[in-house]
């Protein structure tokens, strides 16, 4: 059975109508990224940065997998697929999917401020109290990379993308990093597919490369069901 590493972007959730930082009136218009999302903003601004991960996380709750979603854990039925997902969304579970790192952290999860290692699900809802606290006494926050601070997990993502038979980029522009670095850790000869209707930097990639110029709903059901038929 092959190996099929599928490494998603942003494009993937917004096609269930997540927001991203690039839309002009979604969730992040209102706000810079410098004020929700980087550890001086936490620090000064406490209040804001949980305020905003609430709604972040209440707007989730209405959101349902695409057919993206869909295809890229139908393939389980047919290959060893492992998803990398820049996505902090629980949307590839919901869809299926069995194996799933998240690079940039968990929504529907909170962490000590002082060990990263005691992490708690919020089981039930969307909002986080602004004095929670976890059992080391240390207030929590959201189970977020935020800018500037290191990706634990890539490392990690590295080692499987190196395992891949096949690679799948769906939904990423490939221009944040250190995520956009992991296509260069397929093996030399590893064929990569890149599913997105933009112009992504593929400029890094050096392995036989096929562009799907399509969004993620409508070009990852089509390239699910093209490689089950290839692979039978």
């Amino acid at each position: 059975m092959k190996r099929i590493v599928v490494f998603t972007g942003a494009g993937v959730s917004a096609d269930s109508g997540i927001s991203t930082f690039r839309d002009a009136d979604g969730l992040w218009a209102s706000y810079r990224i410098e004020d929700v999302c980087t550890p001086e903003a936490l620090r000064n601004n406490r209040q804001q940065v949980i305020e905003f991960y609430n709604m972040r996380r209440r707007e989730s709750l209405t959101k349902r997998p695409n057919a993206g979603h869909l295809a890229i854990a139908s393939m389980e039925e047919w290959a060893d697929v492992c998803v990398v997902t820049q996505n902090v969304d629980n949307l590839h579970e919901q869809a299926g999917s069995s194996r799933v790192l998240h690079l940039h952290g968990e929504l529907m999860k909170l962490r000590s401020e002082q060990n990263p290692d005691l992490i708690y699900d919020i089981n039930e809802g969307w909002e986080q109290d602004l004095d929670a606290r976890g059992e080391d006494g240390a207030l929590l926050r959201p189970h977020i990379v935020f800018f500037g601070e290191s990706v634990p997990m890539f490392d990690r993502a590295c080692e499987i993308a190196a395992t891949a038979d096949l690679m799948i980029v769906v939904g990423t522009s490939l221009a944040v990093y250190p995520a956009a670095m992991l296509v260069r850790y397929a093996k030399s000869g590893v064929p990569i597919y890149v599913v997105d209707p933009g112009t992504p930097d593929i400029s890094m990639i050096r392995n036989p490369l096929t562009h799907i110029k399509a969004r993620a709903a409508e070009g990852m059901p089509e390239l699910a069901e093209r490689l089950k038929a290839e692979m039978k």
